[in-house]
């Protein structure tokens, strides 16, 4: 292990000088360029790294990609093991560091979100891997003294078939580390996989059983400090003064520094800093929000959603069609802010030292971290190093444009001289983080003579979370000025396929509440309002609601899920007596997913049996961490669509922690069975597009069973046990 202060190029020189560990190491998209290789004492180095070979077989992926329980460590390993020709039980994994090299090219910065992980890697890495390969058979032949044609690769191993010589990739590594990769290298053939489309176990289970396994709250550096942050109250609210002489008072406390975001309390210990804190007097200015309410926010876009907003789709002439309708559909739909409560609080360490910084923090952004650290110490990015732990849950937090968490542990290290973790409690960022946005949606409808939509319009009002961060000039669409997210799943619907006349129109609205994607992003409320009403124009035309779904739709991907999710979950067949099933469809990042739920009522109170989810999502690299996503994100979601709701009066946030702000508990959540629909296609989003559809899954199934119609999330906002 590399301690907290080398730097990059001595932890890469380091690799092959280490008990014979050697790097051998590749660029995504491989480069055109043979790699660049610096020779070292006892072994040699690459410029970019994404396989350590050591003794014992060992093979260490370092992966670019933050592992915050999704899976992502195994399956792109996998994707390299495959074509390392290695055993899969001696691959390991490892967070890669902040560097150019691993940025993701679709969006130049090293990222992991949007469920794009797999998705945008995998081609890259079956390539990186064998160019590996290659490198090792090459460094093999010249070590035997025979053409490369005459050796294969197998248990991580060259062999030569004519001698059975076997040389282990561990005597190869450091004489393959200075071979130029080929410039087209070949990956294997879709029936040589080994790895690819099995489930494999998980390289991290282990460490997390045994507790080994380090996340950002476990990190620890000598003369390590702790900080928590008096933050502003209310959104927009300032510090007019403070009385730091209690909190200084405190056994432990060591300093008070004010900080951009609020008063940073510097302990020995993290209780020292809360109890610190507690005893700051401050007084803010919160004229900023003090008269904002999601009371006036719901009225607001219920105002603005009756009259037309920016264009985003269009086609045909809605309106004309809706004037001579003979049958209309209408209907409003509200989703709340949510808070992402990762388990896991917020937390950030950093060292300030030696003309060097070191951060350690569980982020989705290792590029702008970097920036970050770089614009507030004042120093050059490759003297910022970005250690990557274990995220405990990130559902988008930890993927912030404005590096809130990261920017105050910075600021408090830089002010106190000290190495501090920073530390968020849960209240502070239930009170005090970022959110989903808060939407509202009319869609209205007009029916053909065979039940089926002539027109459908669809406007929203929501608020943008991209508009005032640094992705706005080249994320906003430059003609309407509007953030995509807001309308996603709307916009391109596959609905629109089977309709005639359509409009999707946007108001985009600012408020003082900060806003953050959220797992699945603007999806969330879109399928929570497209699904909904498409089953209440199913009802209005008197047919089923997979049947009717089927005839509007043109998708092969959308047919396809759809008719497995109805065949998986006995659709149409009886249910005991106070059971109904509702269903829904949406396609999101590159994926299809349908689900249907079973539901009853339990002393007056939606309860969810069961959920069968299809899939459909290419390649499946690993199908058990497929549906154990799928399980995380409809439990997820039906957490939010049952209970979850950030409520503000007066500019402050109501809820604090999960006494208030609850998630689903064990005895809550439903079986939940996922099915795969088979593809060769290229892997697409896995992490994120089960969770739309479970809200209006789970809504038209309630109304399946008790003639009500939930249109505010959560479903504790509906009684229904009163017919409407």
């Amino acid at each position: 292990m590399t301690s907290p202060t080398t730097s990059r190029r001595e932890f890469l020189k380091a690799g092959g000088a280490t008990a014979g560990v050697v790097l051998v190491g590749f660029t995504l998209p491989v480069p055109t360029r043979a790699a660049q290789a610096a020779a070292a004492s006892g072994g040699a180095a690459q410029v970019s790294a994404y396989v350590k070979i050591g003794p014992g077989d060992t093979v260490t992926m370092l992966l670019p990609k933050s592992e915050m329980g999704q899976g992502v460590f195994t399956g792109l390993a996998q994707i390299l093991a495959d074509e390392l020709d290695v055993d899969w039980k001696n691959v390991r994994a490892e967070s890669a560091p902040a560097n150019p090299v691993y940025n993701v090219p679709q969006m130049g910065m090293q990222f992991t979100g949007g469920s794009t992980s797999t998705m945008f890697s995998f081609e890259g890495l079956r390539v990186a891997g064998a160019a590996a390969r290659a490198m090792l058979v090459a460094a093999a032949a010249e070590q035997l003294g025979v053409p490369t044609d005459q050796l294969k690769t197998e248990h991580g191993a060259v062999v030569h078939a004519a001698s059975g010589r076997r040389l282990a990739y561990a005597a190869l590594a450091e004489r393959a580390a200075k071979i130029a990769p080929p410039a087209k290298p070949t990956p294997k053939a879709r029936s040589e996989w080994r790895y690819v489309g099995k489930s494999m176990a998980r390289v991290d289970s282990r460490a997390k059983v045994d507790g080994t396994a380090a996340f950002g709250l476990d990190q620890r550096v000598p003369n390590l400090h702790y900080a928590v942050l008096a933050r502003p109250p209310s959104f927009g609210a300032t510090l007019k003064s403070f009385d730091a002489e209690g909190a200084k008072a405190v056994r432990g406390v060591v300093d008070v520094v004010p900080v951009t975001n609020g008063i940073a309390v510097v302990a020995t210990n993290t209780w020292a800093a809360r109890q610190g804190r507690d005893r700051i007097v401050a007084e803010w200015d919160e004229s900023a929000s003090k008269g904002f309410s999601t009371r006036a926010l719901t009225k607001r876009y219920s105002e603005l959603v009756r009259r037309p907003g920016v264009v985003a789709a269009a086609k045909g002439d809605p309106d004309a069609a809706l004037a001579s309708a003979k049958q209309r559909v209408e209907a409003e739909y509200s989703a709340p802010y949510l808070a992402h409560a990762p388990m896991e609080p917020l937390n950030c360490t950093v060292v300030i030292a030696n003309g060097e910084c070191d951060v350690y923090t569980g982020t989705q952004m290792q590029t702008v971290e970097q920036g970050v650290a770089a614009r507030i110490t004042g120093l050059p990015p490759d003297k910022i190093r970005i250690h990557t732990p274990l995220l405990g849950g990130g559902f988008g937090r930890r993927a912030n444009p404005k590096s809130d968490f990261v920017t105050e542990a910075l600021e408090v290290a830089k002010a106190t001289g000290k190495p501090v973790m920073t530390v968020w409690t849960r209240e502070d960022d239930v009170r005090g983080g970022y959110y989903r946005p808060f939407a509202h949606e009319r869609l209205v409808a007009a029916l053909g003579d065979d039940g089926r939509p002539t027109a459908l319009t669809y406007t929203a009002a929501c608020q943008s979370i991209i508009k005032g961060t640094f992705m706005e000039p080249f994320a906003l669409d430059k003609k309407t000025g509007l953030d995509g997210s807001i309308h996603e799943g709307a916009s391109d619907t596959h609905y629109a396929d089977g309709i005639p006349n359509l409009r999707v129109d946007v108001h985009q609205e600012a408020t003082p509440v900060p806003v953050l994607w959220w797992r699945s992003v603007g999806n969330l409320h879109t399928a929570w309002a497209m699904e909904s009403f498409i089953d209440e124009c199913a009802h209005a035309a008197k047919q089923d609601p997979v049947a009717y779904r089927l005839s509007l739709l043109q998708e092969p991907r959308m047919i396809a899920a759809l008719k497995l999710v109805a065949e998986k979950s006995g659709w149409g067949k009886p249910l005991p007596k106070g059971r109904a099933r509702g269903v829904a469809v949406h396609a999101s990042f590159g994926s299809v997913v349908a689900e249907v739920a079973e539901v009853s009522l339990v002393g007056g109170r939606p309860r969810v049996h069961r959920v069968v989810a299809a899939i459909h999502c290419g390649t499946a690299v690993n199908p058990a961490l497929v549906a154990h996503q799928v399980e995380s994100a409809v439990t997820y979601g039906l957490s939010a669509a049952l209970q979850g709701e950030i409520t503000l009066e007066g500019g402050r946030v109501q809820q604090s922690n999960f006494n208030d702000y609850p998630m689903l508990r064990i005895d809550e959540t439903p079986v939940v069975e996922a099915y795969i629909v088979p593809s060769d296609a290229p892997p697409t989003g896995v992490g994120e597009p089960a969770t739309p559809p479970i809200a209006p899954a789970v809504a038209n199934a309630l109304f399946a069973l008790t003639g009500v119609r939930a249109r505010q999330l959560p479903f504790r906002h509906t009684d229904f046990t009163k017919k409407a």
